[in-house]
Parts: C-alpha cells; sequence; structure tokens
C-alpha cells in the first residue's frame, strides 16, 4: 500500500486567494499569465496594480494589528526637495532642486511586526519574491536585510502626507490596508523624467500647481501594487478625518545585504538596528 504526500500549504496560503493569485506555483499557465498581465500594466501604466490580493480576514488584521502598535510607531515630520538634496536656489526660487515638499507619516519598523502577521510570513515567503522578481523582469531579488526598513506599516493620521518626490530606487512594492475618510490619495506622473533628461519644466508644473498628465491612483483595501517611482514623480494628499490611511512598504533589492545607513536608519524609524 502506498501513500500520497499532499504538498504542504504554503505559510501564507489564509493571507492571499492562491484560486485567484496562484504565486506559488510558478510552473502553471495561470502564474505565467499573470506575471504577463502584471508586465503589461508596468509597461502601460508605470505601475501593476493586483486587486484583492490579501484576503479580507489577512486586511482586517492588519488594520488591527496597525492600530495596536500605532503608539509605538515613529512619527517623522521634515521638509525636503523631490529629489531628497539639499535645497539648490542657483536656477532660482521656483526650479524644481528649490521648491521644498512636506512629508508626515508614522512608521512601524520590521522588527515590531509579529511574526505571525500575514503580511510578514507572506513578505518571508520565497514565492512572493519569486513573483515580484519575474514581474520586474530581474535576473534576481533579495528581501532587503534591514531589521527595521526591510518591511514597514505605514500609518497616516490628520494632516500627514507624502510631497511630491522621485524614488532613489528603481521600483517599490505596497499593500493598502485601509484608505483614510478624505484624502490620502496617490497622485503619480509615469515617465515624468528618464535616465538622461530630468526634464525640469515638467517637473517644475506639477510642483506648481498644473497638473495635466497627473493621474490619481484608487487602490481598495488588500490591493498590491508594484510601482516604478524612480522617474515617476509622485505623492501621497494631506488625510483628513479621524480614520487613518494604513499601508505596508515591501523592500526588496539586486544585493543580498542591502541595508540603510545608520543616519536614514533614524531618519525613518527614530533609531538605528
Amino acid at each position: 500500500m502506498t501513500t500520497t504526500t499532499r504538498p504542504q500549504a504554503p505559510q501564507y496560503d489564509d493571507v492571499i486567494d492562491l484560486e485567484r493569485y496562484p504565486i506559488h506555483d510558478g510552473a502553471s499557465s495561470k502564474y505565467q499569465a499573470l506575471v504577463q498581465g502584471c508586465q503589461d500594466q508596468l509597461r502601460d501604466r508605470g505601475v501593476a496594480q493586483l486587486d484583492g490580493f490579501l484576503a479580507p480576514a489577512a486586511v482586517g488584521e492588519m488594520v488591527a494589528l496597525a492600530g495596536r502598535l500605532a503608539a509605538q510607531a515613529w512619527a517623522s515630520d521634515q521638509t525636503h526637495t523631490v529629489y531628497f538634496e539639499r535645497p539648490d536656489d542657483s536656477a532660482g526660487p521656483d526650479h524644481p532642486r528649490a521648491l521644498l515638499q512636506h512629508s508626515a507619516k508614522k512608521a512601524v519598523a520590521y522588527d515590531q511586526i509579529p511574526a505571525a502577521a500575514p503580511i510578514r510570513r507572506l513578505y518571508e515567503s520565497d514565492d512572493l519574491t519569486a513573483f515580484i522578481t519575474a514581474v520586474l523582469g530581474k535576473p534576481v531579488l533579495y528581501r532587503s536585510a534591514d531589521p527595521l526598513d526591510a518591511l514597514e506599516i505605514a500609518i497616516f493620521d490628520e494632516g500627514d502626507e507624502l510631497g511630491w518626490h522621485f524614488d532613489n530606487s528603481e521600483f517599490s512594492v505596497t499593500v493598502m490596508y485601509a484608505q483614510s475618510e478624505a484624502g490620502g490619495h496617490f497622485d503619480y506622473y509615469p515617465a515624468l523624467r528618464t535616465e538622461h533628461d530630468d526634464n525640469y519644466p515638467g517637473v517644475q508644473d506639477v510642483l506648481l500647481g498644473r497638473p495635466d498628465g497627473v493621474i490619481r491612483l484608487a487602490a481598495s483595501p488588500g490591493t498590491l501594487a508594484v510601482f516604478r517611482g524612480q522617474h515617476a514623480l509622485h505623492r501621497v494628499t494631506p488625510v483628513s478625518g479621524p480614520r487613518p490611511r494604513i499601508n505596508s512598504v515591501l523592500t526588496y533589492g539586486e544585493h543580498p545585504a542591502m541595508k540603510l545607513n545608520e543616519l536614514t536608519q533614524k531618519l525613518f524609524y527614530g533609531r538605528t538596528a
């Protein structure tokens, strides 16, 4: 008599809908179609969104967890340019390198998120890493080695926002848990600059309130997004009302030992690792 060993369920099988998003089955045609669909979105829109990626129960658990951890979150409030560099008004006070933006939020660091939390179990799975790698067409990606910044929960209370900016990294991966009662919108201008052209006139138009070309991206709870933010100007508008905007940022890189320097750790999390 022979016995059949059933494949072990992924450690995150209660976190996402594996029928709809079979990230555990890289050899299947459904997986390949999912990757291709995401790549098409990235090419056409600069962002790939998977609505309902997280199961409703997992979303509810993360919202409750964020509420419990909010008192431990590090509140940052800063002004910066869109390039996160020292302001430079040598080309005039309205030049993009001179115009200051405002960003404020609360951050729960990776080491504060319990091991059993849905988003941590999902982030620490090799399946999700392989899926993000495939979507971005990279030969390899690694989860961040940073004990604070690898995975965060970002909480935007009333008045919090992310000012206009370009990311220093090529891409970002986020999961949405809760939208604010008002405000907290994600606005972006895809491919506003290139590797060879900073397009200062175009950036200046956006910063001075001429928003032609800016897209407002809707995201329902449970949505996973892969965003190319290095060349896309983007922001989160100020939050209004008592309900916070809550999401997670999942960090990956092409080098296995990727970490923030201590100065940046302290700026984002109020401490070093």
